[in-house]
């Protein structure tokens, strides 16, 4: 697996529809920022056959530190959830997955 970055998908982009690498990363970067503002607004965002993200209240919680054993207050927080669109999951679902370990051999 690979990571593709913005610029790479912009550069795709650019390639297929003939227009500048520059044009193309201002109007990613406008959509991205208009996602942004809404979800900060505290709306949905649901692209069809994408998917839907959304922001949902994680409630305050004590946690504990793993090397000390001492107990921390985490306060509530809003974070971003995303929930995977039909075409996605079907495409995802369908294309091969990463080689898996090799088995062991019996005896």
């Amino acid at each position: 697996m690979q990571t593709v970055t913005k610029r790479d998908v912009c550069e795709k982009i650019a390639r297929k529809t003939e227009n500048t690498h520059a044009v193309i990363k201002e109007t990613v970067q406008l959509f991205l920022d208009e996602l942004i503002n809404e979800l900060a607004q505290g709306n949905r965002i649901e692209l069809r056959d994408f998917g839907v993200f959304e922001i949902r209240q994680r409630a305050a919680r004590k946690a504990r530190n793993p090397r000390t054993g001492a107990e921390a207050f985490v306060p509530a927080k809003s974070v971003v959830v995303f929930k995977v669109g039909k075409l996605m999951r079907e495409r995802v679902s369908s294309t091969p997955s990463a080689p898996s370990a090799p088995q062991a051999m019996g005896t």
